[in-house]
């Protein structure tokens, strides 16, 4: 049976204090709205039809597999759900409604609201969840039978209405067909605005069947509306994700403080020490060692390296390369297998052959280095000359002496020295040692083997 899905963006969030629109806050480093996308579409196998307030238009490059819809005047969640009648008025089976500031609701559980709407003989079919705290959520409403007869908003509850602990948590299945008919006909509320919940009173008085789905999880049902909503998602986001990990076979040596984002590929074998976060579209090979205290972020780190107390952002690490402590690899920073880079090195656009070892203190940008070349500690590629940035090209088996500076443009062939501290401003030629200031060739190497 397919399922089409509505996810409700068109809040303001202002309770969120921030410029940003609430749906695009993000969660371990995907914004709110794509999490709820990627699980209806997960559950129902169909782009969702996203509801946006007028003027968010701005969001919609976020969820590329989507329909969109307009609500123009914000006017309640039933609203909101009517406004995807023009995008799904054709569809026949049951519709799925989730919010977008809802992002941990998981597709498994999805999936189970759409099979208990396919078994259940009435129109409609809730999520509940017990919990000790209500987090504003209306109360479930049951009958001397356990049948649930309407929903009432805490606002409006009684005392006693108040100590019910089973609450609608606001997603829901239902029949389109009755769905559109109950959204035109849903009673205005004293605010002016109309309320998706009261489906379930209108299911009630029909005395239609209303079926729901009990999610054991009450951290799947984390609404955000404050930044302190926020810090609480990401701590459950935060603690499923390590723990996902850890099933596969990935060691954490502190999850409390690792932060892991949704984004990231780990390979069985690979550990991550204390204080470490993975961002982005992170991916690292089995066997490699990260922390502790690093930040990755979009970077591919291949097998058996070490990344000691460092920053990495857009780089490129092959097999058993060792970085830090305090190392930063900039974006379009590449090192092949087996180079190793010493503390407080910054490398930026910039290739390191095979086997190179870069000493500490130095800085490469805008290189490209021969394997088993020696950069000496303290050496810098002075790439910018005010005005554009310049390439320098180092050859196999150089030696580069400490505190040399490289001004680029320049060339560095096969095998060729630089005393330390020099200041190179012309190529050397292979097999060639260069000293001084500025720096001139005292003579060819391979005289020395003659």
């Amino acid at each position: 049976m397919s399922c089409e899905s509505i996810v409700l963006a068109a809040g303001l969030g202002t309770r969120m204090r921030a410029p940003l629109p609430k749906v695009l806050h993000t969660i371990a480093g995907r914004p709110m709205l794509q999490w709820v996308a990627e699980t209806c579409r997960e559950a129902t196998g169909r782009p969702p039809t996203i509801v946006l307030g007028p003027g968010q238009e701005a969001i919609q490059p976020l969820v590329t597999d989507a329909k969109w819809v307009v609500q123009e005047e914000r006017l309640g969640t039933g609203h909101a759900a009517l406004q995807a009648k023009a995008a799904l008025g054709g569809h026949q089976g049951p519709i799925l409604i989730a919010n977008g500031d809802m992002p941990l609701v998981t597709a498994g559980t999805m999936t189970a609201l759409i099979d208990a709407q396919a078994a259940n003989p009435g129109p409609i079919t809730l999520l509940t969840v017990k919990a000790s705290d209500s987090r504003g959520f209306g109360r479930i409403l049951r009958d001397s039978d356990a049948r649930i007869t309407g929903v009432i908003e805490e606002a409006h509850a009684t005392p006693k209405q108040l100590a019910i602990q089973e609450f609608n948590a606001g997603v829901y299945c239902v029949w389109a067909e009755w769905l559109w008919e109950q959204l035109e006909s849903l009673p205005v509320s004293p605010k002016g605005e109309y309320y998706l919940t009261d489906l379930v009173a209108a299911a009630a008085v029909q005395d239609e069947e209303i079926a729901w789905v009990e999610t054991r999880d009450p951290g799947e049902v984390i609404g955000i509306n404050t930044q302190f909503h926020l810090a609480e998602a990401e701590a459950v986001a935060k603690q499923r994700i390590g723990n996902y990990w850890m099933e596969q076979g990935v060691t954490l040596q502190d999850p409390s403080s690792t932060y892991i984002d949704l984004g990231v590929r780990l390979s069985s074998g690979v550990t991550i020490l204390a204080n470490t976060h993975l961002q982005g579209k992170t991916r690292i090979g089995t066997g490699s060692v990260i922390g502790p205290n690093t930040v990755i972020k979009d970077s591919r780190v291949g097998e058996d390296c070490v990344v000691l107390a460092s920053h990495l952002e857009g780089a490129t690490l092959g097999d058993r390369v060792e970085i830090g402590p305090f190392g930063h690899l900039r974006t379009g920073a590449e090192l092949a297998d087996e180079v190793h880079m010493g503390n407080f090195g910054e490398v930026k656009n910039s290739r390191l052959g095979q086997g190179v070892k870069m000493g500490h203190f130095s800085y490469i940008g805008d290189a490209t280095i021969g394997a088993e070349t020696n950069i000496g500690a303290g050496t810098i590629t002075c790439n910018f000359d005010g005005t554009k940035k310049n390439e320098t090209h180092i050859g196999r088996d150089a030696f580069i002496g400490s505190d040399t500076m490289l001004v680029a443009p320049l060339r560095i062939g096969d095998g060729a020295r630089t005393g330390a501290g020099s200041v190179v401003t012309k190529d050397v030629d292979d097999h060639s040692l260069a000293v001084g200031m500025p720096a001139r060739v005292i003579r060819r190497l391979e005289e020395d083997h003659e």
